[in-house]
């Protein structure tokens, strides 16, 4: 068995084509390269700031794999559970630039990718228990059925474990058949996550609460024990137990002159979550640092180029 983790995560990761000029997609002339998804994003923001990260997922044997897979790698995470397999493709996606600070054209191809073929059977158990924390988010579990069944199953089977775990619900209203399976999927799924952090309109959409208040509510008397409502502009809203503290509250956002590309902000903010509870520290600290990763993120163009090394957070005193 692997060295012991610290934190895992199952996802798929795609090819990140970004325009070279703001407009439509079909007007760029040129495309920077990049990695993306929800999943590989955390796991890289984890591995920036020390932490020990295992992904498992599937990828395609073609030029857009092995560029992810060496990606991957390079950042230090734990590669040894995703499946390169020569008869499936890798997903990818284009990504557009915008000026106004609003979410930029996203398309995506990715349907019957390698990773959507994944299944409960990928599952190594003592990989995954090896590690004392799941990163999970509604986008590995809308790419496809097996996945969500997957997905459902990593979650349990850490809960049950004893080990703690988080989600990110992600909403992809274009990957899911009908806007009820997704709400019916997502809200499942949270039953069995710690840590629930979901954006303001994600929570109304999956609540039917309107307030950050009733949404982290909603998700706490499901069984949630920390829920953090992102907010965007306006910083964060917090909510639960953790350890021996019992906090409620709103956290600033950190001032950003220029939004880049707003894609990645709740990775990064996830990061921040992840790491500093992990590391012990209180709630309201751990939000904060939430709040300055996510900053940071949307003063780039890519999904990760903001996430910082741990020399970085220091000199941010977070």
């Amino acid at each position: 068995m692997s060295q012991a983790l610290d934190v895992v995560t199952f996802g798929e990761a795609m090819l990140l084509l970004v325009t070279d000029r703001p407009g439509p997609i079909e007007d760029a002339e040129a495309l920077y390269k990049r990695t993306a998804g929800a999943e590989t994003n955390v796991a890289i923001g984890l591995a920036r700031l020390g932490f020990k990260v295992g992904w498992a997922s599937r990828l395609g044997t073609d030029s857009m794999g092995r560029y992810l897979l060496k990606a991957m790698q390079r950042e230090g995470i734990d590669c040894s559970h995703v499946v390169c397999d020569p008869a499936q493709r890798t997903g990818f996606q284009f990504k557009g630039r915008v000026t106004d600070g609003s979410d930029p054209p996203v398309e995506y191809h990715r349907k019957g990718s390698a990773a959507s073929q994944m299944t409960v059977a990928d599952i190594d158990v003592p990989w995954l228990q090896s590690a004392r924390h799941l990163h999970a988010t509604g986008v590995f579990a809308a790419i496809s059925d097996s996945c969500r069944e997957a997905a459902l199953a990593t979650m349990t089977l850490m809960r049950e474990a004893g080990r703690t775990v988080s989600f990110d619900p992600n909403l992809r209203p274009t990957l899911w058949a009908t806007p009820e399976l997704m709400r019916d999927s997502i809200n499942r799924m949270a039953t069995h996550a710690h840590w629930v952090l979901p954006g303001l309109e994600e929570g109304r959409f999956l609540t039917g609460e309107q307030t950050p208040e009733g949404i982290a509510r909603f998700y706490r008397e499901r069984g949630a024990e920390l829920v953090v409502v992102k907010l965007g502009p306006d910083g964060a809203y917090f909510d639960g137990e953790w350890g021996n503290e019992e906090a409620s509250g709103y956290a600033p956002a950190f001032p950003v002159d220029k939004v880049i590309d707003t894609v990645g902000a709740g990775d990064g903010f996830a990061v921040g979550i992840i790491t500093a509870l992990l590391e012990g520290l209180p709630v309201a600290q751990a939000v904060r640092r939430a709040a300055w990763i996510g900053a940071r993120a949307v003063q780039v163009l890519g999904d990760t180029e903001g996430l910082p090394t741990r020399a970085q957070l220091a000199e941010a005193g977070l």
